[in-house]
């Protein structure tokens, strides 16, 4: 369907449902072309309904029959579902439909992959399996009944039978149908269990294809630690005797909350030593611990409309990070949300795809899995939770669970827990959900007298289709420190509620140095007009481990900005303040490996771009590679004792000390491969046991211009690991020098081993692709031209992936008038194009504005 006839949804119209579901039973005939889905749902009248109007939502079946309290009828069936004549009162609905899930390609509803049955409805799929009322406000117990001859077939729920061909899985939980979850197939297990504080014991299972049960133990010791944290931390107990997750390869995003049957991205779920990275690790164990938390923070209380996924997410994001800050380094976590919310989230603010934390209409739910719902959504819970302060935070989410556990909430139910909880009345503090775009907050100061004030003033930038913002409470965490370095004022959190005001700090002896947003207080720009020399102090002496990188990138981003656009030499204050950090052994290795890493090319194009100068990606590239090269030659007599001292040898553990010695190591490494011809990072190859070592070694080189043999050599290694190979396509396509970035995604994508339908091969090279930003934005248009083909491609069979990485033009206006007028073109042939699918369209029309 095309974008221009799809109806846009308003969260000022909604309605509650005319029909409440009192139980649902399914029954799955599973068959790869002709799959038959029977149900029994029990509907009652909703006393809150303005109409009694019936409409079941279904896409892409074919109904084979209907039947109400036994009698058949014959519904009247479009596109988009069906209506019928119901009785007034409670009655029985059976349906039976047919469904193929080999040609789902778009991995919506149930689907194959690689002989599975799986499924994936959040947001609209289950109206891809049968008619039903499909929104997340009706909430109903499901029996499901599975027959195949597959020796595994999973449910949500328990198991309450099973035998020849067959098994039956209830779930006494009421849950919307986006939770509804099947699996079958040819499977192992890797079995574990947990007793609950309260002395229940649960059966947990990790489901693999065969091959696949020697990378399992991680996840599952992830499983563990998040069940006795959600304990420990927030008091939540887990509520089925059973809890599965199984790993699936072609799946859109990373995992889906299902009740107590998560569904994975293999990517989120397979590690071992030899095959994942730290990062994979960290990666697995968040997102494992990020759907298990869902189980209260979205399961037992789910969203009311779609509107309110910020309500479910955020919330479970904020938790999520909570646990990896306790599980790993709370700093480097703080670091790499930021970094993260600065390189996806500020530029999807900043662009023609801003929209608030709960947007206000929609035309395709599925595009609106954004940033800006899930991390800023989180940095609005952290917010929340600095103003009222831990203790508030705790009364109030207990609150929330005692008095919504089984109910379909939105943001104001979320917001009057901590009304009630705290006394603080938070209907400013809400215009964080309402109000789109970074605001910016400008801090001038002065000192007399012993009183330091500092004025803060707060502005919001307009977005589409809103202007004239009203003020945000703005949380801003400062600290002052005096000339020699010593903190005189500890972190203090000040509170910004108009469009200006001012703060005093008195008894002062001497002016102080400021360091303002700590922590990254909240989501905000700060500008700030400060010197190299006040961030070099602050580099050296912060007492705030967020505000010494912050010092330290800031230091970086100024002399970049001054070596590209004017010529200059890099800054000698940045480069002594890094070797003073880097070289500084009472520091986390993974802090120090963070502040080795430059400011993005995108960073760098959006500061030009904020200066009212444009950005010339050629000349961003180029001036990164002279700072990395500047970095190396003035760490280069202590690179090598360095990198000696923290290189980890013995039996690999993914734990945060070693992970975060082999991230310092590897940095350095990159370092050093400058200088040494690339003998360090060969040796680190050829002697390496683990995959965050050999990958570093091959980035490094790769990165030096060398390492064709040990590219090849790891192909070869690898070429029956499906997920280290995405490494490999990956690694070149990042790595690629601007003008060959293009030429060589194309390449790869004409190999037997690229698919087009599995998202994590297609992201692999085309995600890479988007990502090296020289290489994606040469002059000559062949990234864009690419990018255009492939995704011209991929959007009859899978949409949800095509629309996401359509993302990839949404800077398109920065740019010059040539790369403006390319992107441009790219993207208007898309939306051209006579099928285009929904999410698709909406997503090019609003790029294109």
């Amino acid at each position: 369907m095309k974008d221009a006839e799809s109806p846009t949804i308003y969260l000022a119209d909604y309605t509650p449902p005319n029909w409440l579901v009192e139980e649902v039973h399914l029954t799955f005939r599973l068959a790869p072309r002709s799959t038959r889905v029977l149900s029994r749902v029990r509907f009652a009248p909703n006393p809150a309904a303005m109409s009694r109007a019936f409409f079941l939502e279904g896409e892409e079946l074919t109904l084979i029959s209907a039947r109400i309290d036994g009698a058949e009828v014959k519904p009247e069936v479009t596109p988009e579902g069906l209506t019928c004549a119901v009785p007034d009162g409670p009655f029985l609905w059976e349906a039976e439909v047919e469904i193929a899930p080999e040609a789902n390609t778009a991995l919506e509803g149930l689907y194959l992959s690689n002989g599975m049955y799986t499924t994936q409805c959040e947001a609209q799929g289950f109206r891809k399996i049968t008619y039903y009322p499909d929104r997340p406000d009706v909430m109903s117990v499901f029996t499901v009944r599975i027959e195949s001859d597959l020796p595994v077939l999973l449910s949500n729920g328990n198991r309450v039978a099973q035998g020849d061909g067959f098994a039956e899985w209830h779930d006494p939980w009421p849950k919307p149908a986006y939770l509804f979850a099947l699996v079958a197939g040819d499977l192992l297990a890797l079995p574990g269990s947990f007793t609950t504080r309260s002395g229940k014991a649960v059966e947990l299972n990790v489901w693999v294809r065969k091959g696949d049960e020697d990378k399992c133990d991680f996840a599952m010791e992830a499983l563990k630690k998040s069940m006795k944290w959600d304990e420990d931390v927030y008091g939540r107990e887990y509520d089925l005797d059973i809890f599965n997750i199984v790993a699936v390869d072609d799946f859109n995003m990373g995992a889906m909350e299902n009740k107590g049957l998560n569904i994975f991205n293999s990517s989120a779920v397979l590690a071992s030593p030899e095959t994942a990275t730290d990062a994979n690790f960290e990666r697995i164990e968040a997102i494992i611990a990020h759907e298990y938390f869902h189980n209260w923070t979205g399961n037992r209380i789910t969203c009311r409309d779609w509107f309110q996924l910020c309500l479910k997410e955020g919330l479970t994001v904020f938790r999520d990070a909570q646990f990896t800050a306790d599980m790993r380094s709370e700093p480097v976590k703080r670091i790499s949300d930021v970094l993260d919310l600065r390189g996806r989230q500020f530029r999807e603010d900043g662009g023609p795809l801003a929209h608030p934390v709960r947007p206000e209409s929609f035309k395709e739910i599925n595009n609106f899995y954004t940033a800006t719902v899930y991390e800023k959504g989180a940095e609005v819970i952290g917010m929340l939770k600095r103003l009222v302060g831990d203790d508030g935070y705790g009364k109030a989410v207990q609150l929330y669970f005692d008095r919504h556990d089984g109910q379909a909430c939105t943001i104001e139910d979320w917001l009057k827990v901590f009304e009630d909880a705290t006394g603080r009345d938070l209907t400013q503090f809400k215009r964080w959900y309402s109000q789109a775009g970074t605001p910016v907050v400008t801090m001038t100061d002065s000192y007399a007298d012993g009183t330091y004030t500092v004025t803060l003033k707060q502005t919001l930038p307009d977005t589409p289709g809103q202007t004239d913002k009203q003020p945000q409470v703005i949380p801003f965490a400062i600290g002052l420190l005096d000339p020699s370095g010593a903190e005189v004022v500890p972190t203090t959190l000040l509170e910004l509620t108009e469009r200006e005001q001012s703060f005093a700090f008195e008894g002062l002896k001497a002016r102080p140095v400021p360091s303002p947003l700590r922590g990254f207080s909240a989501p905000v720009v700060l500008d700030h007009a400060t010197d190299n020399a006040a961030r070099a102090f602050l580099l050296a002496h912060d007492t705030d481990p967020f505000n010494r990188w912050e010092a330290g990138r800031q230091l970086a981003k100024s002399a970049l900005v001054a070596m590209i656009g004017g010529g200059q030499s890099p800054d000698a204050a940045y480069l002594d303040g890094l070797r003073a950090l880097v070289t500084d052994e009472t520091l986390d290795p993974a802090f120090r490996a963070l502040a080795l890493s430059l400011p993005s090319e995108d960073d760098l194009a959006q500061a030009f771009a904020d200066a009212g100068r444009t950005p010339d990606p050629q000349a961003i590239w180029e001036g990164r590679e002279a700072m990395r090269s500047a970095v190396a030659e003035v760490l280069a007599d202590a690179l090598p004792a360095l990198y000696a001292r923290h290189l980890v040898t013995g039996p690999y553990s993914p734990e945060a000390g070693p992970a975060g010695k082999r991230a310092l190591t590897n940095a350095l490494l990159a370092l050093i491969s400058r200088t040494d011809g690339g003998a360090a990072a060969r040796a680190q190859y050829a002697a390496a046991d683990n995959m965050t070592q050999q990958l570093g070694a091959l980035s490094a080189l790769l990165g030096a211009g060398q390492g064709a043999e040990e590219l090849a050599a790891f192909a070869d290694q690898w070429r029956h690991e499906r997920l280290v190979m995405d490494k490999w396509f990956m690694i070149q396509v990042a790595q690629a020098r601007p003008e060959a970035a293009a030429a060589t995604a194309a390449a790869l994508a004409e190999r037997d081993d690229f698919t087009l339908t599995n998202p994590n091969r297609f992201r692999a090279v085309f995600g890479a692709l988007a990502m090296n930003q020289a290489g994606f934005h040469h002059a000559s248009g062949d990234g864009y031209r690419l990018l255009a083909d492939w995704l011209i491609r991929l959007d009859p069979l899978n949409p949800q992936t095509t629309a996401r990485m359509c993302s990839a033009f949404q800077t398109w206006r920065r740019y010059d008038a040539d790369r403006k007028e390319m992107m441009q073109a790219q993207l208007e042939r898309i939306a051209a194009l006579p099928k285009l699918s929904r999410d698709t369209g909406e997503m090019v029309g609003r790029i294109l504005g």
